[in-house]
């Protein structure tokens, strides 16, 4: 099966060469058994040359000499400047929508799902991302169903992953389809992956870009940041601000992605899971901390955002701090 690795410009190293050891470590599993290599491994480029000689070692070729190949792999992007991605990929970008015409199936793992939503080969499909991209994607690309939580997703042949380790669990997923269970197991147990994840949002990270350079915006959001256990409503917020309630929110949303209430909750949410983390106060104290008065909501809110509850949360990742 001819397997085709794409070296899009500013694509991150480390995606390239998980991909690289993930299905190398396939072709040595059918060898070592006394078959050929299933995968036949190449990478291509586009207009941008400067990565074609870093992998000396697999056969590398321009995407103009390929008129068809097997399977696609997309790997995350090392940058956050989507303009500038789709600007110097657009020779990648026709090629695709060639393989996807032909019937070639095309995966993106983490952030290369922008690459495929710039294409608009998602419009109307289910995809993911990084879970700490996935405000800016959703921004970007409004016409695709952005599976936010997902740690893959396939859809017409198209497969997408999460960030990070998540992009391993789509690896399992293609070699399970075209390999069998056997091999997807070998390489699992080879490379310490769990196969039974199902969901990413406990991973997440509110981390929001504050360089976007309105000061009536920055203004609110330091506000929010010092005072949120003490905020109720938004009017709080507005008082704070001289701009009317439909402009503050709307240049809000412009700036930051989502609305001041949803910030909020995520500046509450992210102080939370950090007293799970790294405190054995109780999760009662901890809402009441953090500015929520009503438990049942503070748990409903908390399992929304990030898949599980305040227990299994803490279960999941205090002991990895305490011990570290």
């Amino acid at each position: 099966m001819e397997l085709s690795i794409l070296l899009t410009s500013h694509h991150r190293l480390l995606s390239v060469a998980a991909m690289l050891d993930v299905f190398q470590s396939v072709n040595r599993y059918f060898t070592e058994a006394g078959a050929p290599p299933f995968f036949d491994i190449q990478l291509l480029y586009g207009a941008d040359e400067r990565y074609k000689d870093r992998y000396s070692e697999f056969t590398t070729r321009p995407v103009t000499e390929v008129e068809c190949t097997d399977l696609v792999l997309i790997p995350a992007f090392a940058s956050e400047d989507i303009r500038t991605l789709i600007g110097e990929n657009r020779e990648i970008i026709r090629w695709l929508h060639e393989q996807h015409r032909q019937g070639v199936e095309i995966a993106s793992f983490c952030t290369g799902a922008f690459l495929l939503g710039a294409s608009g080969l998602l419009n109307g499909k289910k995809a993911t991302t990084h879970i700490n991209a996935t405000t800016a994607f959703a921004n970007s690309f409004p016409n695709v169903l952005l599976q936010a939580r997902e740690i893959l997703t396939e859809d017409g042949g198209i497969y997408t992953s999460g960030g990070a380790t998540n992009s391993f669990h789509l690896m399992l997923h293609l070699i399970k389809k075209y390999c069998g269970v056997e091999t997807a197991i070998y390489i699992s147990k080879m490379f310490a992956i769990d196969m039974d994840r199902e969901q990413q949002a406990c991973y997440g990270t509110f981390t929001p870009n504050r360089n976007h350079g309105d000061e009536l915006v920055k203004g609110i959001e330091q506000y929010i940041h010092e005072m949120y256990p003490e905020i109720q409503t938004i009017e709080e917020i507005v008082n704070e601000v001289p701009a009317s309630r439909r402009n503050m929110v709307r240049r809000f949303k412009k700036a930051t992605g989502v609305t001041p209430i949803v910030y909020l909750q995520k500046i509450r949410l992210e102080a939370a899971k950090k007293m799970l983390e790294q405190t054995n106060k109780s999760i009662m104290e901890i809402m009441l901390d953090v500015g929520y008065r009503d438990e049942k909501s503070f748990r409903k809110l908390f399992k929304r955002n990030t898949g599980t509850t305040p227990v299994a949360y803490r279960e999941k990742f205090k002991g990895v701090v305490l011990n570290a």
